[in-house]
């Protein structure tokens, strides 16, 4: 049998040979992945005929009453600007920082990519921010057409548009592109509306270390906000520059000279100043107006000078009284019109927007007194009435005074101005606490009144809006003046939407003399003589009222003069006592360090019907009910002597002061 021809072994292939066919293995297994990788990812992706689409909320800008800016609400877009415009170094100071390898690559840089999960992993539970390690590209593609959510979905497809968008456009024009798209944060999209809002220029005209400060943003626009994050956005931009010379698109020298030259934030911005008018008119737009669907400018009672001096008196004040426990205060000036011309809500709006102002309620203590007496006057007295500081008890309850003693025979011109509470206690029982209700809801008290005999030392939760404008009829003549902060609203361009003068009405009269000049009669002995003593600005006609409530929770003091009320709070935003602050002391303080810088700028005038001198009762109308200190036929009834139910709540018991 003859022998079977052994097989030839096969050749080796040689290096060349198996590079080749490596290569071919691959690239057949590469294109398989990138056709399964298109096919699941790609099937989902947004439509990118809306490239050029700009969909955004539109602004809303705030003008005092003199048309300054106060603020912008919403989103702010301005007209494309072209690259070629801009000074060299701004696109620069982006590529540096967010992607140095933008001019080299097509879409997206795999060691970015790489280094970026490799530092997410050995970061990850750090609480630290992670890296994305997207370029210039994929952050257009995401800002363009995708949401921020972060997953693997989302960066896969981020990844497919940048590809798109390397193969549709040049590089200059998907630069171009976005920075006229990217948020820069404070409601500004676009290099240019960031130029405008945080530099109050075009942005063709950045400095170097403006440029710079932009470009820091990118990383996080809120943890790098200029205006909120000082020093951390400083430092952002001192990087970018140093990243910006050793990529040698600046020198040295020309890093050196931004780093020393002073970048100034738009001062609108910078300030915050008016933020708590602003929050609260801003929800009054969408009321008046409905919900804005083109740019709109909103003219306001504001008087930022005013402003400006309200906001410096209530940080210096509270910073002085801090030690005694002082954390918080708002302000609220209003003129007889009921015009607001200052509104602070709170001692730092960075720190907290709950608004003091209106969105809080607290307890009025002394300053609601007025309105007792107020009725009383209504009801036939005089400041010059004899009445008796003496004990007293309605019901279950007993009123005390906070020295602990009685002044014995007085009259209710001292009482008010010493702010006796046993007075008080007593007026508001023999005239009705439900007449004294009705007499603050008149003058333009909103909140829910109690009607328990503690209500008459000011056991009512009010907010300063409240106290300011129930305080306007004192000051201007007896006329009602509810609060109010927008005069006009119109269109970007010019088409009035609201006039809060149109329609508006005759003024009503809600006090008749001689009630109002005895009122304003014995509120200025609060100032000149009594408890407000602290807040005399020589050569004005001022008067008021301070307010403490008990356990020192609370400190008010509420001042005017000729149409125009100022209402200062002091307190604790936890409702805790302070350390025997008193409406006297540092609310009457900030009262009179702001209305110093107030009243020079304001030009005010006596307090108008303050010198009325009533004519002599007749003998009729001298004829008084003995039971209950009232006229006969001034009121239907006499209010009862006696409450049906015993007091429910006993807080409005406070100091004199």
């Amino acid at each position: 049998m003859a022998n079977a021809q052994a097989p030839e072994p096969r050749r080796k292939r040689s290096p060349l040979q198996a590079l080749i066919y490596w290569t071919l293995v691959l690239g057949v297994w590469g294109v398989i992945f990138l056709v399964a990788f298109f096919a699941v990812f790609a099937v989902d992706l947004p439509d990118t005929s809306r490239l050029y689409d700009v969909k955004r909320q539109p602004s809303v800008s705030y003008l005092d009453r003199s048309g300054a800016l106060l603020a912008v609400r919403g989103s702010q877009y301005a007209p494309p600007i072209d690259l070629d415009r801009l000074p060299p170094y701004v696109p620069k100071a982006f590529i540096a920082i967010e992607d140095r390898w933008y001019n080299w690559h097509f879409g997206f840089n795999p060691w970015g990519i790489a280094r970026s999960q490799i530092y997410n992993m050995r970061h990850r539970g750090e609480g630290g921010p992670l890296r994305g390690g997207s370029t210039i590209t994929q952050q257009l593609a995401r800002n363009l057409f995708l949401t921020p959510n972060q997953n693997y979905r989302r960066k896969a497809q981020e990844l497919i548009l940048a590809v798109w968008l390397e193969a549709k456009f040049s590089k200059k024009q998907i630069l171009e592109l976005y920075l006229n798209r990217v948020y820069f944060g404070a409601g500004a999209y676009g290099i240019e509306a960031a130029s405008q809002r945080y530099f109050n220029k075009p942005a063709a005209q950045l400095t170097l270390g403006e440029a710079a400060l932009l470009a820091g943003i990118m990383k996080g626009p809120s943890r790098y906000s200029p205006v909120a994050s000082t020093d951390r956005a400083a430092r952002r931009a001192t990087i970018v520059l140093y990243e910006m010379a050793e990529a040698n698109f600046i020198t040295e020298a020309q890093r050196d000279e931004a780093l020393r030259t002073k970048v100034r934030v738009n001062p609108v911005l910078a300030n915050q100043r008016a933020q708590y008018f602003t929050d609260w008119v801003d929800d009054q737009v969408r009321v008046l107006v409905g919900e804005p669907t083109e740019d709109l400018v909103v003219e306001t009672t504001l008087d930022l000078p005013l402003q400006a001096s309200a906001e410096q008196a209530v940080q210096a004040g509270v910073a002085a009284a801090k030690s005694s426990g002082v954390e918080q205060a708002a302000l609220v000036s209003i003129d007889g019109e009921g015009r607001v011309r200052a509104y602070v809500g709170g001692v730092n709006y960075l720190q907290s927007q709950f608004d003091r102002a209106t969105q809080a309620r607290r307890q009025a203590g002394s300053a609601f007194k007025p309105f007792v007496y107020l009725t009383a006057m209504e009801a036939g007295r005089t400041p010059d009435t004899p009445v008796t500081d003496e004990p007293i008890k309605i019901g279950n309850w007993e009123p005390r005074n906070y020295t602990g003693q009685f002044l014995g025979p007085i009259t209710i011109r001292t009482a008010l101005a010493q702010s006796v509470n046993t007075v008080a206690a007593r007026l508001a029982s023999e005239v009705g606490t439900a007449n004294v209700a009705s007499t603050a809801r008149r003058l333009g008290i909103t909140s829910p009144i109690q009607l328990d005999p503690s209500m008459a030392l000011g056991a009512v939760e009010v907010s300063p809006l409240e106290m300011a404008q129930a305080y306007a009829p004192f000051s201007n003549g007896g006329a009602f003046a509810r609060g109010y902060g927008i005069e006009r609203i119109r269109t970007a361009t010019g088409r009035v939407l609201y006039d809060h003068g149109v329609d508006r009405g005759p003024r009503q009269a809600v006090i008749a003399q001689p009630a109002l000049a005895y009122m304003v009669q014995m509120m200025r002995g609060v100032i000149a003589g009594g408890t407000g003593g602290r807040a005399q600005v020589p050569g004005y006609d001022l008067a008021g009222k301070t307010g403490t409530t008990s356990d020192y929770r609370d400190a008010w003091f509420v001042g005017y003069t000729g149409g125009f009320v100022t209402a200062v709070w002091v307190g604790k935003d936890d409702n805790k006592p302070m350390k025997r602050v008193t409406g006297g002391n540092a609310p009457a303080g900030i009262w009179k360090a702001y209305m110093t810088q107030a009243l020079p700028r304001l030009k005010v005038q006596p307090i108008p019907g303050g010198d009325f001198v009533p004519d002599p009762p007749s003998a009729i109308d001298a004829i008084i009910d003995g039971v209950t200190g009232i006229f006969k036929g001034d009121r239907d009834e006499p209010p009862p002597s006696e409450f049906d139910e015993p007091p429910r709540e006993r807080r409005g018991e406070e100091p004199q002061y």
